[in-house]
């Protein structure tokens, strides 16, 4: 998970819940991560939707690198349920996000 920080999983979480009026702002921010960063966020959404478990990282990250046939902010604001996901996901891997989420609101405010 050392792939992509925490705090820009939570940003993601945090527009995703906000989709109707961050939809563009979102695409900007996951469009500006690099290929590590965009391969893992994928992997993490996945783990979180329970197509992988905690324990098959790897699996999850070659995966996502393998199948990377759409931009990944078309795919992952395509996702019902994304935030979610990507909440399941961190906690999964033994991240918390909630910290994050509540320092960025807070800067936010």
């Amino acid at each position: 998970m050392k792939d992509i920080s925490s705090s820009k999983v939570a940003q993601i979480i945090l527009m995703g819940r906000e989709l109707h009026r961050a939809e563009g702002e979102m695409r900007a921010f996951i469009d500006g991560l690099n290929e590590d960063e965009a391969v893992a966020l994928v992997a993490i959404m996945w783990i979180g939707r329970g197509s992988f478990d905690a324990e098959e990282w790897d699996e999850a990250v070659a995966t996502a690198k393998q199948e990377a046939s759409t931009p990944t902010a078309d795919y992952l604001i395509g996702t019902p349920h994304l935030p979610d996901h990507l909440e399941n996901g961190m906690e999964a891997l033994g991240v918390a996000v909630a910290d994050a989420e509540d320092d960025l609101m807070m800067r936010g405010s």
